[in-house]
C-alpha cells in the first residue's frame, strides 16, 4: 500500500508544479525533462482501492495521446490547461482505455461516506426511521417495525387479545413470518382448517408458532392411530387450540382416564372427547370433584354417571355449586326423581332461575305435573326447552300476558 501511495503522490506533485508555471516556453523545456516521469500509471494496480480510484480519476482526468500523458486540471476553480507535444506531428486519438465507460462512471454519484460532511439543510432533509422501543406494554407499537405483525394483522390476529397472554406478545416480535410462521399455517391448512379459521385459531393459541413441525405432526399421527378421522380432527383441534401442545404421552393419559373411570368403550370415548375436546386439554381436578359430587352427594349410581357424562359431556366440567344448586331444586323442592334426571341430563346445563320461573306458574295454575304415569305429565324437557309463547299455549294452556304479569309478583 505504502507503494502505490508514494507514485500516485509524486503524480500529484508534478502536476501541481507544472501548472504553477506561468510561461508556456518553460512549461515546453519541462516537459523533456519530466516525460520520464509522465508515463501514464496503471491505477488498477496502483491503487486497489476503487473508491479511492474514482475519486482519482474525477480529479485528473488521464487520457493516452499517442504514448504521451495529457494532463487536464479538475473543471472546478481554475481554467483548463492543456500539454502538447511539438516535436511530433499532430496524430490520432488512439485510447488505451474504453474512453465512453471510464467517462460515464465518472458522471455517477458515488454513494455517500459516513465521514463526508454535509451542510444543515442537508441535514435537515434526511429523514430516519424511529427505532422500535426497546420495552412496551402494547404490541401496537411494533407494528411500524415489524412485517411479521402486520401480515398476521391481514391474517385475522387479533393482536389486543395476544399481548394479554403470558409471553405471547414478545414471542411474536422475535418470529420470522416466512422461517417461523408461514411452514405451521401451511401445517394447519393440511389438517383441515380454512383460511377464514386461522385468525381466530392463532388469536387463542400463538404458542403453536413456537412449534416445530415434526412434533405438530407426531401427535396428529397419534391421533389417527386411535380411529379418529381427519374432519374429528379437525374440528377437535379448532375447537381445542391448545390440543396439539400437549405431548402425545399426555394425549394418551387422558383418552386413558375417562375410559377406565367411566367404563366406557373406544368408540364411545373417541365420542365423548369429539364433542368436547376441552376435555383434554382442561384441568382433570374439577372433572375428578364432580364425579365425586354425583356419586357421593348427589346419590347417582356408576351406570347413571357414565350415562350423564357420555350424553352431555358438558356436565363433566359444570361448576360444583350450579351442580348442587340445579339438583337440589329439582329433588327437593320440585320432586324428580334421579331417573328422570338421567332421561334429560341436559337440565344441569339450563338456566335455574327459568326453571323457578316456569315451575311456580305451573304450580299456580295447578299443572305442576312430572310423574310420567299421572295424567297432564310435563316432562323436564318441555319445561326448560320450548320459548315462553309455546309454553304458555302448550304447556301452561295460558296466555303469554298472563304469565308475564305472574313474573311481576314474584
Amino acid at each position: 500500500m505504502a507503494l502505490w501511495t508514494r507514485q500516485l503522490s509524486r503524480y500529484c506533485l508534478l502536476l501541481n508544479a507544472y501548472n504553477t508555471m506561468k510561461s508556456s516556453e518553460l512549461r515546453k523545456q519541462s516537459i523533456k525533462t519530466w516525460r520520464c516521469f509522465l508515463e501514464p500509471p496503471d491505477l488498477q494496480q496502483l491503487c486497489p482501492n476503487r473508491y479511492f480510484c474514482q475519486m482519482l480519476l474525477k480529479n485528473f482526468r488521464i487520457l493516452h495521446l499517442d504514448n504521451h500523458m495529457l494532463f487536464c486540471s479538475s473543471s472546478s476553480g481554475t481554467s483548463q490547461t492543456s500539454l502538447s507535444f511539438t516535436d511530433k506531428p499532430k496524430t490520432e486519438i488512439v485510447s488505451s482505455l474504453d474512453t465512453d465507460v471510464l467517462l460515464q462512471d465518472l458522471e455517477d454519484e458515488l454513494p455517500l461516506s459516513a465521514l463526508e460532511e454535509i451542510s444543515e439543510n442537508e441535514a435537515l432533509q434526511i429523514k430516519a426511521a424511529p427505532p422500535p422501543p426497546l420495552e412496551s406494554f402494547s404490541l401496537r407499537d411494533y407494528i411500524d417495525h415489524s412485517e411479521t405483525l402486520r401480515k398476521l394483522v391481514l391474517l385475522g390476529v387479533d393482536l389486543s387479545r395476544v399481548e394479554k397472554r403470558p409471553n405471547a406478545g414478545q414471542l411474536l416480535v422475535k418470529l420470522d413470518f416466512e422461517n417461523d410462521i408461514k411452514k405451521i399455517l401451511l401445517f394447519l391448512k393440511d389438517i383441515g382448517l380454512e383460511d377464514t379459521q386461522l385468525g381466530a385459531f392463532l388469536t387463542k393459541n400463538p404458542y403453536i408458532l413456537n412449534e416445530e413441525v415434526e412434533d405438530l405432526k407426531t401427535r396428529v399421527n397419534y391421533l389417527i392411530s386411535k380411529k379418529f378421522t381427519k374432519e374429528a380432527i379437525t374440528q377437535m383441534v379448532f375447537r381445542a387450540p391448545y390440543l396439539l401442545l400437549f405431548s402425545v404421552e399426555r394425549l394418551d393419559n387422558r383418552l386413558g382416564y375417562f375410559q377406565n373411570e367411566l367404563g366406557l368403550n373406544p368408540r364411545k370415548t373417541r365420542n365423548l372427547v369429539i364433542r368436547l375436546p376441552r376435555l383434554l386439554t382442561g384441568k382433570l381436578e374439577p372433572i375428578k370433584e364432580n364425579l365425586k359430587v354425583y356419586e357421593l352427594e348427589l346419590g347417582f349410581s356408576k351406570n347413571e354417571i357414565r350415562h350423564i357424562a357420555h350424553t352431555v359431556p358438558k356436565n363433566l366440567s359444570t361448576s360444583k355449586i350450579k351442580l348442587t344448586q340445579m339438583f337440589d331444586y329439582l329433588h327437593n323442592v320440585m320432586g324428580i326423581p334421579h331417573k328422570l334426571m338421567v332421561l334429560f341430563p341436559q337440565i344441569f346445563n339450563a338456566k335455574l332461575l327459568r326453571i323457578k320461573e316456569r315451575h311456580l306458574f305451573l304450580k299456580f295454575l295447578g299443572r305442576a305435573q312430572y310423574d310420567p304415569g299421572q295424567p297432564s305429565y310435563i316432562s323436564l324437557e318441555k319445561l326448560v326447552v320450548l320459548p315462553d309463547d309455546v309454553f304458555c299455549a302448550d304447556v301452561a294452556k295460558a296466555e303469554v300476558k298472563d304469565f308475564e304479569k305472574f313474573l311481576k309478583t314474584l
